[in-house]
């Protein structure tokens, strides 16, 4: 039904206008598109001009064809200037008065070739096709073609020398394009001329050169798309759906008779709509997982400068520690020396005030010892000491401490021993007394009657507590664990307090009303010392003004 010139034409149309609206939806406000797009509608009214001057023969419409040939070609060379001015983001085309200024040329040309005979006076119909007769100021014409090709082309050279980034990669197609132009161009209408022009098929093998300028167009829009093409997912999709449409437009205009026409018509108009579906389904899924990936790429970021806040912050802390430590030790050691009368005797309030300062020297070290561990912990700095010792020892040692504290106080403080010796375990010592001492130490502020006891039994397997610190099930693969609770009659604690206590700078609601020294890391530190030894610290409460069971477990055979 139709020639194999019109099949051709169409495929070729369809391509540069569908590759100028491709690259144009992807962003209708990037500049860069939106010139590539009027380059690719140029290049689709050249080549349908063009090709329409060899098939109509009523002289107007010759007329209107050959001189929109001769406009649209220059807007050709135009738009590729501005688009490549735009891409490489040249910087007088920001200046709008320059930008109105190169528009005036086009205008002119416009004003030259539609409506004077100064480029185009005429034309004359011959054998080989539609012979244009130029006017007086043809060379106009000609110098504006090769100034704009001539200037995007340097421009694009010259960037193209100074970047290394994606838009170097972008000229490089772009150039390609541009060279397989011209070569075709001139090999087929200046170099084999001669040889194809007495040929039958001198009309098809002529419009060759033109058509070629479709080489510049697509390359130039892979240019601008290829990062978004290196996706195979979208490659595959794109490539069948564009498949599928030209197999259906090469049935559609191969069809025998007017019924067939109109069936294979409705079929590539349904092809289309669906292959666009697909194709911008294809287009969504990529792009959310590129929305995600983005996402994912800027928590990291942000983790990365927590992390790296939180290491300065922990130095800093490590730091002020150190500083601090000396001069709180120089004021406790000669608060002490002043109680004890090494200066002389004192009077009574001068030695109540002076209890006072030892005092608060003494939590002060303690407050900067607990820094110092949250210090140690963070930054993998806690040196650990692991020898094998008694926990009973440990356990009366503790007690010949704060017995004193509990009388003082005229609370009761009992230890529980297993009649049968506990086994000696590796342990670093210090380490275990320090928590087992804090426990103690708590039990005995934060009780208003009444007193504490501390029990040490050994167990046949341990417990597995979550990150709340609730038990959740038992612990085997350790075998045997030594268990060291330390229970109180004091405040409680309530139910929904526990996931809290391990952490940093946490305390309980009502701590605050009996004690007001504590810092909320003892508990933090403590449980970082327990899961060193692959052991497992928790609290039990009954609630509040229950009592309080501070357990610490501990593996008997020593984990390397």
């Amino acid at each position: 039904m139709f020639g194999n010139d019109f099949i051709f034409f169409v495929l070729v149309s369809l391509v540069s206008i569908f590759m100028g609206l491709f690259v144009l939806l992807k962003d209708t406000r990037n500049r860069v598109n939106r010139n590539f797009f009027y380059l690719s509608s140029s290049v689709f009214v050249w080549i349908a001009s063009f090709y329409f001057e060899d098939v109509i023969r009523n002289q107007q419409w010759l007329n209107v064809l050959l001189r929109s040939d001769y406009f649209f070609g220059c807007l050709i060379v135009f738009y590729f200037f501005l688009f490549i001015g735009e891409l490489v983001e040249l910087k007088i085309l920001s200046n709008k008065i320059i930008k109105v200024a190169l528009y005036l040329p086009s205008m002119l040309l416009f004003w030259m070739i539609f409506f004077t005979d100064l480029i185009v006076k005429g034309f004359e119909i011959l054998p080989g096709g539609l012979n244009p007769i130029l006017g007086s100021l043809e060379i106009i014409y000609e110098i504006f073609l090769v100034v704009f090709l001539l200037a995007g082309s340097i421009i694009a050279a010259i960037k193209y020398r100074k970047i290394v980034n994606e838009k170097r990669v972008q000229l490089a197609y772009i150039f390609t394009g541009l060279f397989i132009f011209i070569f075709i161009a001139i090999l087929i209408n200046v170099v084999l001329v001669d040889l194809i022009k007495n040929s039958v098929n001198y009309t098809f093998y002529s419009r060759l050169g033109i058509y070629s300028v479709i080489f510049l167009n697509v390359f130039s829009g892979y240019a601008i798309i290829k990062h978004r093409l290196l996706n195979i997912k979208i490659i595959y999709t794109e490539l069948l759906a564009l498949g599928v449409i030209v197999l259906s437009l090469v049935q559609l205009f191969t069809a025998k008779g007017i019924s067939e026409f109109i069936s294979q018509g409705l079929i590539f108009v349904a092809l289309t709509f669906f292959a666009y579906k697909l194709v911008r389904s294809v287009e969504v899924e990529i792009e959310r997982k590129e929305e995600l990936q983005e996402m994912a790429t800027r928590l990291a970021q942000a983790n990365d400068q927590l992390r790296t806040l939180d290491n300065a912050k922990t130095e800093f802390i490590s730091i002020a520690s150190h500083q601090l430590r000396t001069p709180i030790t120089a004021i406790k050691g000669f608060s002490s020396l002043l109680l004890e009368g090494s200066y002389g005797e004192v009077s009574e309030s001068v030695h109540s005030a002076l209890e006072k300062v030892y005092s608060s020297a003494e939590r002060l070290v303690d407050l900067v010892e607990d820094l110092l561990n949250v210090s140690r912990i963070e930054s993998g700095r806690m040196q650990f000491t692991f020898e094998k010792a008694s926990v009973e020892k440990l356990i009366k040692e503790l007690y010949d401490n704060f017995i004193l504290i509990a009388k003082n106080k005229k609370f009761y403080l009992d230890i529980k021993l297993p009649e049968n010796p506990l086994p000696e375990i590796v342990m670093d010592y210090s380490k275990i007394r320090e928590l087992v001492s804090n426990f103690i130490d708590n039990a005995l502020k934060y009780t208003e009657k009444g007193g504490a006891t501390v029990k040490a039994e050994l167990r046949e397997e341990g417990v597995v507590v979550d990150e709340n610190g609730f038990v959740v099930g038992k612990k085997s693969e350790f075998g045997k664990v030594i268990r060291i609770t330390v229970s109180d009659t004091g405040i409680g604690i309530p139910k929904e307090e526990i996931p809290y206590l391990f952490k940093k700078f946490s305390r309980g609601k009502d701590v605050s009303r009996l004690h007001v020294g504590g810092t909320g890391l003892g508990l933090y530190v403590g449980k970082a010392i327990a899961e060193t030894h692959h052991g497992q610290v928790w609290v039990e409460s009954d609630g509040a003004g229950k009592g309080s069971r501070f357990i610490i477990e501990i593996p008997v055979e020593h984990i390397s």
